[in-house]
């Protein structure tokens, strides 16, 4: 998180004669019972000391919304938070893998969410098994762009397929997006279609601040006007019962869905998950296995898609190298014989710079990246 994201992240807070408290909007069919909203002390007058305390004081606040819900309807008190809005899926989606040769997914964000590194790993994973498999990055239209904005959709798109791919596709068929505002600037560029699949995060439903719950319930109703299957899925209270901040995660929970949706090796994924953090440790690899594990399990028992893409057809006896395009440049620099590279990582080129500063000095010569 940026210094700015820093100062106004006031998610859930609000200040009382110098005590910060936490509120989280209580849904409309439970304002009778509920009040409007919940509210509840820290205790304390430091900012920070309430930005770490606050998502454990949410997440129990959630749990009284969800009891109350249960009381009211006399049903399961998670029944409605899960997945809302299942269409009629075709039968065999419902009663085990339904095979397809290809399908096109992306993965959207605010920008620094983990969405691009979620598509990367997703595909990266879909190569390794064999697929035709195609990536673009979707990159926002400002550096730091600020969060809830349709021009700071960040993320990838993922064409994978049962045959060698050229391109990527034309549009979406199945869509994980972590706030709704990031669609607008992808249906812009005519990203999807009707009948595409959406994900959506529902944490925006319950947003303590009346405009962002307003702002969503609109959206929802416009996508789907447009066709668009929305299912509205509580991704962040799933992240919550596992690490304090979800947007340090909550890619890996996404990628979990991903793999059983489309019956990915999750041997192959928890590999490449531990190869992605490799540098960081055990304490960091360890959560997102866990993360990847819930997201699986929860795609298992809450969404109603399962497909299977099978391998391409390919000589065997060859071997096969799995790299993304920027890896694919990074060894072209080094096969055409340059002596110095000289760069700045940003994205899209971030990863290309990455790898070429660990592996281009092994050749002898010289490679300069300059940080911001």
């Amino acid at each position: 998180m940026t210094n700015a994201e820093k100062v106004g992240d006031t998610k859930y807070l609000f200040k009382r004669d110098e005590t910060w408290w936490v509120k989280v909007a209580a849904p409309r069919t439970l304002r009778v019972k509920l009040g409007y909203d919940l509210r509840r002390s820290l205790q304390t007058h430091d900012l920070e000391q309430a930005r770490e305390a606050r998502w454990a004081v949410v997440e129990e606040l959630r749990a009284e919304i969800e009891t109350a819900r249960k009381e009211q309807s006399g049903g399961p008190a998670d029944r409605e938070s899960k997945v809302v809005d299942i269409k009629a899926a075709p039968l065999e989606t419902r009663e085990g893998a339904q095979q397809i040769d290809e399908h096109i997914v992306e993965i959207v964000s605010d920008s620094g969410e983990g969405a691009q590194k979620c598509g990367q790993t997703f595909g990266a994973i879909s190569g390794k098994m064999g697929n035709g498999v195609w990536t673009v990055e979707i990159i926002p239209a400002e550096i730091q762009p600020p969060p809830r904005q349709p021009d700071g959709a960040s993320g990838n798109r993922i064409r994978l397929g049962s045959r060698y791919m050229t391109n990527m596709g034309n549009e979406a068929d199945l869509v994980v997006a972590f706030n709704e505002q990031v669609l607008y600037s992808r249906i812009a560029n005519h990203a999807y279609k009707p009948g595409t699949i959406v994900l959506l995060d529902n944490m925006w439903a319950d947003d303590p601040f009346e405009e962002i719950r307003e702002q969503y319930q609109v959206a929802v109703a416009q996508f789907r006007e447009m066709g668009l299957i929305v299912h509205e899925l509580p991704i962040q209270q799933e992240c919550l019962k596992l690490v304090a901040d979800p947007r340090k995660g909550k890619n890996m929970f996404v990628l979990g869905m991903l793999c059983h949706i489309y019956s990915r090796d999750t041997e192959k994924a928890i590999d490449e998950i531990s190869r992605i953090f490799a540098d960081k440790g055990e304490s960091v690899i360890k959560p997102n296995h866990d993360l990847f594990h819930a997201g699986y399990a929860f795609a298992r028992e809450n969404v109603n898609y399962h497909y299977e893409v099978p391998p391409y057809t390919r000589e065997r006896d060859k071997p096969m190298v799995v790299v993304n395009g920027n890896t694919a440049l990074g060894l072209g620099v080094m096969a055409a014989g340059m002596e110095v590279v000289a760069m700045y990582p940003i994205t899209p080129a971030t990863s290309a710079s990455h790898y070429l500063a660990n592996d281009f000095p092994l050749t002898g010569w010289i490679c300069a990246s300059g940080r911001g």
